[in-house]
């Protein structure tokens, strides 16, 4: 895939990697580098290099693949203006870029095109624009239909979204299923998404050091084992036995003093390569969480903050206009000089405040982009940590197995010379062979004669 042309989605602050690539939505790079793990490196147009999530970009054939219109929207028959190019973000708006001044924003995809002039096309727009993007014009009750705020977030209305594609389609990827919040399990309060990760991340890490608490408890068996087969060994019981069974009772004898040292490898064998491993993995993990639990959590936090700026905007914006209305509808009734002059102060303050209520959106979506990003950033690392913790265990694991299998192979190596020297046993042998030692003599008594 190496060479390949694509287009960004999003926009990317470079932060979270160390040479990161920062662009913004709808550049064009050239892909260099495209291993595995969610991160790929490209070459900008200006020659600028550097990595970035491959979830952010979508791979070019010929031409870049705009959005088209859905069969009932309101654009399907309204082009856009001049310079302007879309495509659909994961929150199901339509995402404006023009190519000419590289504002950029977001869009409900069904608001009317024909009802926006060119600087409603971006929430981004540069302020030397004849038109505010905060003009009253602005179809808001439409906007507000397309999508739904909860818990200060913006998501696409069930009734109006687009279908959209999964950021890592087939993969069941933390990225794509971890955007809501959902309710505790007493149904009081909320959890966040990333939140009931960052749970499973602890809990992992809390299996992970009972699993290191069984192999220790494990280990002491062995030793307290092989410390039993060691004193057991040098019992002097029987050890008087003579002959072929005499010589495999002591073999016997012998052979528990080799398993009790079997059993002592082994026993060292699962500190070193199994229990301390798993202690050791990921120390500071703890550390690690609280760093993205609280980055993410300020990211969530100032965009509440700027959700309560748009709506006390939005309010402020209403009066305006009511304002507005009222005065018109007196000047209807009495004209002069003094309610023209408060009907033009009122369109001001009107359209100021529309000027004010797309400022805090801009800002809110900004905030909302951001959040994004690193949620993005963060779920794929946390992914490829519970990848490897899990990877790391199994590993181990199986090396526990190895290792029983191998003591298994060497107690049976113990016991082989036992069972041939018991194979050996000759009752009748060992017969001749006492008796060859110990005989008092052959000459059998006989009668006493007179």
């Amino acid at each position: 895939m190496s060479g390949s042309r694509c287009q960004t989605l999003y926009p990317f602050s470079g932060e979270r990697h160390r040479q990161g690539l920062r662009f913004a939505a709808g550049e064009l790079l050239t892909l260099l580098q495209v291993p595995d793990g969610g991160w790929w490196e490209g070459q900008k147009e200006d020659g600028l290099r550097g990595w970035f999530p491959a979830s952010y970009v979508q791979l070019l054939e010929q031409k870049p693949r705009k959005v088209t219109s859905q069969p009932g929207e309101d654009s399907l028959n309204c082009p856009l203006p001049p310079g302007w190019q879309s495509y659909m973000s994961p929150q199901g708006h339509r995402y404006y870029v023009n190519t000419f001044t590289n504002a950029n924003g977001y869009h409900t995809p069904v608001t009317p095109m024909h009802q926006m002039e060119p600087g409603h096309m971006s929430l981004r727009k540069p302020s030397g624009d004849p038109q505010s993007p905060g003009s009253p014009r602005m179809p808001r009750r439409l906007a507000r239909e397309s999508s739904r705020t909860i818990n200060c977030v913006t998501f696409p209305h069930p009734d109006t979204m687009q279908e959209q594609q999964l950021l890592k389609p087939t993969e069941w990827s933390y990225c794509d299923y971890f955007w809501a919040d959902k309710k505790d399990p007493q149904g009081n309060n909320t959890v966040s998404g990333f939140e009931i990760l960052l749970q499973k991340q602890l809990k992992g890490k809390q299996m992970q050091k009972e699993m290191a608490e069984f192999v220790r408890e494990r280990i002491k068996i062995e030793e307290e084992y092989a410390k039993n087969l060691s004193k057991l060994s040098q019992n002097s019981l029987a050890a008087q036995e003579e002959g072929t069974l005499g010589e495999a009772w002591a073999q016997l004898k012998k052979s528990l003093a080799d398993e009790a040292e079997v059993h002592l490898k082994f026993s060292s064998k699962l500190q070193s390569e199994v229990e301390k491993p798993l202690l050791n993995f990921r120390e500071n993990f703890k550390k690690d969480m609280k760093k993205y639990d609280h980055h993410i959590a300020d990211l969530r936090k100032q965009l509440a903050s700027r959700y309560t700026a748009v709506e006390k905007a939005r309010k402020a914006l209403t009066e305006r206009q009511k304002d507005l209305e009222m005065k018109t509808q007196q000047l209807e009734i009495k004209l002069s000089n003094k309610a023209e002059e408060e009907i033009k102060k009122a369109r001001r303050k009107s359209t100021q405040a529309g000027d004010d209520l797309m400022r805090c959106v801009d800002l809110y979506n900004q905030a909302q982009s951001k959040w994004f990003e690193e949620m993005v950033t963060s779920t794929l690392e946390l992914e490829r940590l519970e990848v490897e913790r899990v990877e790391m265990i199994r590993q181990h694991l199986c090396q526990y197995t190895q290792l029983r299998h191998e003591t298994d192979m060497f107690n049976q190596s113990t016991i082989d010379p036992v069972d041939q020297l018991l194979q050996k046993v000759e009752p009748a042998k060992d017969r001749e062979l006492w008796v060859q030692e110990h005989k008092t003599g052959d000459i059998r008594p006989v009668d006493m004669e007179i």
